[in-house]
């Protein structure tokens, strides 16, 4: 096994070798620059997460080298970004956020009726914010343009809408909606349009669907580009691995994958098995046929684990097939959901946000995870992670850069606050992990005296 080390963490180098993009407008096109989210479930002010790198240089040169990429002259991105907090201090509610935000644009003009209500949550702890829309704002770049987009909605409909484009010296307006007014600028393929926009549908996705050519490119960098997955939920995507074998350079990049893990797996076997097909009411569904009945069936493929068998001298005799559900841990399970999804994300230069991705994983695993993104050698076309976590080891492994570290916190009102690292003084030899825990940067649970509970259940 070939290994090196970057910034306290040691990469696969395997994992890198990916086929080479010709085309750096393809690279670069999947570039998430900031999201910006208010009035939504736990954040009652407009709070912002940036990828934008800050000036600042770390004593870990390997930080700056690897961690951050130029995308001109002007502007440096973020590879990855860490989100801590306390359990229930609005972590996953970013997440959710950006979850919200695609799967309205992707659907708003083809899945929702006129009398529709559209199923977003407002900031629901102030008198304040009841009657008030929520906010939702994006910046990214498309063919190395950027563009900012974003909408206000409540309940009934699109408050407002925009959209605009920027280049190296100002911002241009494209398009803006104030409820059912539209002010259009340069964006022509949006002319006439605006008048078969319903008010609970975003204009975006009505220019879309009648074949605008930016809109259309806006819609698919939502639809290809920006992945979101749950950490606790990961198995749902072990659909994406299991296409990914399909392809017989992809297959043998999660074997690699998986076995450089340390799992103990020798191979990855895919079986297809009948299984038979049944109702809701849990009985099979019979077919007919000649006036006899039968059971009908389905063939679903079934993951296996080939695992090496010795004998007592320690001799390799024969290999093991392991039903990988039923034989292999939650964290195996997890790791092989989501391998099919990480190395495509790495492979093309994607976007991936991650809820709880430390969850059921080794710390050094959920580390080398983090670094294979963090690094030139294995993210060559500067795809981005960004991941909510408790894993403060982290902190400690020199894994990030202060501004790649982040922070939720709930005031005593209930409400969400997003800061970084990067704007607190912090001390060249300080220990993250140890000033967190200590509450010096805040986000951290205030645990009650559980003394006091274990005294009243004894009365």
């Amino acid at each position: 096994m070939v290994l090196a080390e970057v910034a306290g963490c040691v990469i696969i180098k395997r994992i890198a070798k990916f086929a080479p993009y010709t085309n750096l407008g393809d690279r670069r096109q999947v570039m998430l620059i900031g999201f910006s989210v208010g009035n939504y479930k736990s954040f009652k002010e407009t709070v912002t997460i940036s990828m934008v790198a800050s000036s600042i240089t770390e004593e870990e040169k390997e930080l700056d080298t690897n961690n951050v990429f130029e995308v001109n002259r002007k502007l440096k991105l973020l590879k990855t970004a860490a989100i801590y907090g306390a359990n229930a201090s609005g972590k996953s509610n970013l997440v959710a956020a950006i979850n919200f935000m695609k799967w309205f644009v992707l659907n708003s003009s083809k899945e929702t009726q006129v009398s529709e209500a559209i199923d977003v949550e407002a900031f629901r702890l102030s008198t304040e914010t009841e009657k008030e829309p929520s906010f939702f704002e994006i910046v990214f770049l498309i063919e190395e343009k950027t563009f900012r987009y974003g909408f206000e909605v409540n309940a009934r409909e699109v408050v407002s809408e925009w959209l605009f484009q920027a280049d190296d010296s100002e911002e241009k307006m494209l398009f803006e909606r104030d409820l059912d007014n539209f002010i259009l600028d340069d964006f022509l393929e949006g002319q006439g349009i605006s008048d078969k926009t319903r008010s609970n549908a975003l204009f975006l996705s009505v220019v879309a669907q009648f074949n605008g050519k930016l809109s259309g490119k806006i819609l698919l960098w939502f639809s290809k580009n920006l992945q979101l997955i749950s950490g606790l939920q990961d198995r749902q995507y072990r659909k994406e691995t299991l296409e990914s074998f399909e392809n017989d350079r992809h297959r043998h990049d999660i074997i690699e994958f998986i076995k450089k893990l340390d799992l103990g797996i020798a191979d990855i076997e895919i079986i297809n098995q009948p299984v038979f097909v049944v109702a809701n009411n849990n009985t099979p569904v019979y077919g007919s046929s000649y006036g006899s009945l039968y059971p009908i069936s389905a063939m679903k493929p079934a993951v296996k684990t080939v695992h090496r068998k010795y004998d007592a001298d320690g001799k390799q005799t024969s290999l093991e097939l392991f039903d990988i559900e039923k034989h292999e841990s939650e964290g195996t399970n997890k790791l092989f959901a989501l391998a099919g999804i990480l190395l495509d994300t790495l492979r093309k230069g994607k976007i991936l946000l991650i809820d709880e991705l430390d969850a059921r994983l080794h710390p050094l695993i959920t580390r080398e995870l983090i670094c294979l993104f963090n690094s030139n050698e294995t993210n060559p076309h500067n795809a981005q992670l960004i991941f909510t976590t408790h894993d403060t080891n982290l902190l400690s492994s020199k894994t990030f850069r202060k501004d790649q570290i982040w922070f939720t916190e709930k005031d005593n009102k209930g409400a969400t606050d997003l800061y970084s690292l990067v704007e607190y003084k912090v001390g060249k030899n300080a220990s993250f992990e140890r000033d967190y825990i200590i509450g010096k940067y805040g986000a951290i649970p205030f645990i009650g005296n559980f003394k006091e509970l274990i005294g009243e259940l004894h009365e």
